[in-house]
């Protein structure tokens, strides 16, 4: 799958390598962490606030996860500790802060994301190739469909009433990173469609498709529920559809 593919290689290329040691308790820990950031990350530092705080009883967290890109400017203005992002620093936010503190920000890779294409689990697609993705997403069509698909029959389903049910689009909101990404990935950089339904987190993405038949949207494969599944997808028409797993 294209987008899993090349996020994950973007993922390895600025992994180091490290042995990890057994963490041990140390005495003296207390206070208050602020995260402000990716909601993508959102679980894993719910994760992180709960071992942490088993550790150290005197510490407490406060965690907001809207957006990747809450995260700089939280802590420009010191309002986070930690600023959790689902994709790398942008240039310019790089640079305010480096022209604030006088040193570039410290960027830490702590997990790999596979972003997936979900459909309710009822949806009998076998599989969607990015032109198709890019028909349905995006008002330019930089992937060359020649027209909008709007209805499941513009992308080959055909059982039963599929071909006239409506294709109803959720995607992320502007602040989140997996809306610049699969912006740039899955839309080669073009404009979203109007139509889309942009919500703040993964989780509602995903809760929306379940509950509508018609409906398709992207978000982290971790987000998945019993509702949806994920839709195998193919770099180009005539390809072989890859499968959104972890590998």
């Amino acid at each position: 799958m294209e987008v899993q593919a090349q996020r994950k290689a973007e993922g390895e290329a600025k992994e180091k390598k490290a042995e990890l040691k057994d963490y041990k308790k140390v005495a003296g820990i207390a206070g208050k962490v602020t995260v402000v950031g990716s909601d993508t990350l959102l679980n894993l530092m719910e994760g992180w606030k709960n071992d942490f705080t088993g550790y150290y009883k005197n510490t407490s967290f406060e965690i907001e996860g809207k957006g990747s890109s809450t995260a700089p400017p939280a802590l420009l203005e010191g309002r986070s500790d930690l600023g959790p992002m689902s994709r790398a620093m942008k240039a310019t936010e790089e640079k305010t802060f480096e022209d604030k503190f006088g040193y570039k920000p410290t960027a830490v890779p702590v997990a790999l994301d596979a972003l997936a294409v979900f459909v309710n689990k009822d949806n009998p697609i076998k599989g969607l190739n990015l032109k198709q993705v890019d028909a349905m997403f995006s008002q330019t069509r930089k992937r060359g469909a020649a027209t909008e698909a709007t209805k499941w029959g513009d992308v080959g389903l055909s059982e039963g009433n599929w071909a006239n049910t409506n294709i109803t689009l959720y995607g992320r909101n502007t602040a989140s990173g997996t809306y610049a990404y699969f912006k740039e990935v899955a839309l080669k950089k073009g404009d979203y469609s109007a139509k889309v339904n942009q919500m703040p987190g993964s989780a509602g993405v995903v809760q929306k498709i379940s509950g509508e038949l018609g409906a398709i949207g992207y978000s982290g494969l971790g987000y998945s529920t019993a509702g949806v599944k994920a839709t195998p997808l193919a770099a180009d028409d005539g390809t072989d559809f890859k499968a959104a797993n972890a590998e």
